[in-house]
């Protein structure tokens, strides 16, 4: 699964990489946690243009009667999201891009889980592969929400996590956006594990567990010795 992730973009090139048609910036975040709102590029219903929006993470589907179902779906399997009816709708139209610069995993168990870093080793911006849902409330006003989608492994987070998100290229941000594609076959195609040759991983301080901590200091790397004392 994926938990919590990381939206730093120190050279402003956030609106020019997701072909946004005005020039934005987002606030550094350094340790997005579910339940909270979270930047995201679709394709606006009815427009075609691209758009920016914020979206709450933690999927809540049309149909659900309470929307604290969303605490339960802030992740989706790629190889199944397409016929399990929480996912099935937002699979088939409603997809999105969610920014980040880096996300967190935790490797081992108890006491001695160790909080990992993982980005790209050139560093920069990614596209997480996302999901998206309006649900009304029975006032009528809007909640609209959002899932990340999980793959297998690459190597690089194998010996942390059995779980990985699904990191899209820039040459597959297009198909993933497009509302007229419904093909599951080449959809799910393009959620396959990230080259692990061009991602890094290290560990990082017990600091990160705490959702209220929002500092650049937390992808910082630490001896891993120090954090298990």
């Amino acid at each position: 699964m994926c938990g919590r992730f990381v939206i730093d973009d120190p050279e402003f090139s956030f609106a020019c990489q997701f072909g946004l048609p005005e020039v934005v910036s987002l606030e550094p975040r350094y340790n997005v946690a579910p339940m909270q709102m979270v930047a995201a590029v679709r394709v606006a219903p009815g427009d075609g243009r691209r758009e920016l929006v914020r979206l709450r993470w933690g999927l809540v589907p049309r149909w659900a009667r309470d929307p604290s179902i969303g605490n339960q779906l802030i992740n989706a399997r790629a190889e199944t999201a397409a016929g399990k009816p929480a996912f099935r709708a937002a699979f088939k139209g409603r997809r999105c891009l969610i920014p980040a610069s880096g996300f967190y995993e935790w490797r081992g168990g108890g006491r001695a889980r160790q909080p990992m870093f993982i980005t790209l080793r050139s560093g920069g911006l990614f596209a997480l592969a996302g999901l998206w849902e309006e649900w009304r409330q029975p006032e009528g006003e809007a909640l609209q929400t959002f899932c990340l989608l999980t793959t297998t492994p690459n190597s690089v987070v194998a010996p942390i996590h059995d779980r990985m998100p699904a990191i899209l290229p820039p040459a597959d941000h297009a198909a993933w956006l497009d509302p007229a594609l419904s093909d599951q076959g080449r959809l799910g195609g393009l959620l396959r594990p990230y080259p692990a040759d061009q991602m890094v991983a290290w560990p990082v301080s017990s600091a990160v567990n705490n959702v209220r901590r929002d500092e650049a200091s937390l992808t910082a790397p630490v001896a891993v010795e120090q954090e298990l004392l």
